[in-house]
């Protein structure tokens, strides 16, 4: 079969499509031959060596989809130890969840990683209830954008997205948003606050640095910053995107509150984690949710699509067509 291998860590350079023997599974695994696998941010982080150390060579892509090959039934799967960018994956069937027939597998595998992180940040780990006023971090992004949908589904208002570009933050507006802010314009938390008439109940953030310290500042009392990670970088890059430190002082002066969320901790929850795919799916089939797919790439051109991730110049899903000929 196929697969982009990652011999060493690095830039985009490093990956190149090969010729590997399938893999074998296990008790409780089952082949998967994949249509369409996913690219993540994840997958730029482990590239790099910036986290997660994999053993190598190794096969990144987190998330994909394809017919089980011993039943055919067609799956998402959730790849915790990577594997995704090849034509044959072997997945967990703790992992695995039967897509329907309404879904396409675009949308079944946008929906279930990047859906999934959406849904668990705003519902488990934020707490989110309806009529309070919410704020999504990149929302023109693999996550952001199914955030945003997610929030007006669940009843938030109003739904704050925040983008870069003109072209994104139009994006965000045709998505629904009743507002969308620049965040590099301004005085962010000011404008948080007077886009929510007082403050943000729940702030999702995916990018940290002065956007974090901004939005801690836009927060109405009782209000609560969900974080579901940051942009890597060194330098002036950290501070404007790196993790930042709150002191119990500024919470408890403000009442307000930090959280974080990991997909990981669904994943290892089985009812869970059925339970917020059922959710999802149900949602895309009253057309209340709806992953945008940015583009479609074949296996040589996986490390294109991670330069584009990495410049800001995606809006939506980035998929990977595992049997397409560049």
């Amino acid at each position: 079969m196929k697969a982009v291998l990652m011999r060493s860590t690095g830039g985009p350079e490093v990956l190149a499509v090969e010729q590997v023997p399938e893999p074998v599974p296990t008790a409780g695994q089952s082949l998967v031959d994949v249509t369409l696998a996913g690219v993540n941010y994840d997958d730029l982080e482990r590239r790099a060596g910036d986290v997660q150390p994999l053993a190598l060579p190794a096969v990144l892509g987190v998330d994909a989809v394809g017919h089980r090959r011993r039943d055919g039934r067609r799956v998402a799967v959730l790849l915790r130890a990577g594997g995704g960018y090849a034509q044959v994956v072997v997945a967990e069937d703790r992992y695995t969840v039967e897509v329907p027939d309404y879904l396409s597998d675009e949308q079944a595998v946008a929906l279930l990683e990047q859906g999934g992180t959406a849904y668990g940040a705003l519902m488990l780990a934020g707490r989110l209830r309806a009529g309070e006023a919410v704020a999504v971090s990149a929302a023109a992004g693999g996550v952001g954008h199914l955030a945003i949908q997610l929030a007006l589904a669940l009843g938030a208002n109003p739904v704050i997205g925040l983008a870069s570009t003109a072209a994104k933050r139009a994006l965000v507006t045709e998505l629904g948003a009743h507002r969308v802010l620049d965040p590099g314009t301004g005085d962010l938390g000011a404008q948080l606050r007077e886009a929510s008439s007082g403050g943000v109940g729940l702030f999702l953030d995916s990018v940290g640095g002065e956007l974090t310290r901004a939005a801690l500042d836009g927060l109405a009392p009782f209000g609560r910053l969900v974080s579901i990670g940051w942009r890597a970088g060194g330098g002036q890059a950290a501070d404007r995107c790196g993790p930042v430190e709150v002191s119990t002082e500024a919470l408890v002066g403000r009442s307000i509150g930090c959280a974080g969320f990991w997909m990981r901790h669904v994943v290892e929850d089985r009812q869970l984690l059925t339970g917020i795919a059922d959710e999802l799916f149900d949602l895309a089939k009253r057309g209340q949710l709806v992953a945008r797919i940015d583009r479609t790439v074949s296996l040589a051109e996986v490390g294109q699509a991670h330069t584009a991730l990495a410049t800001r110049a995606t809006a939506g899903k980035i998929l990977i067509d595992v049997n397409r000929e560049p």
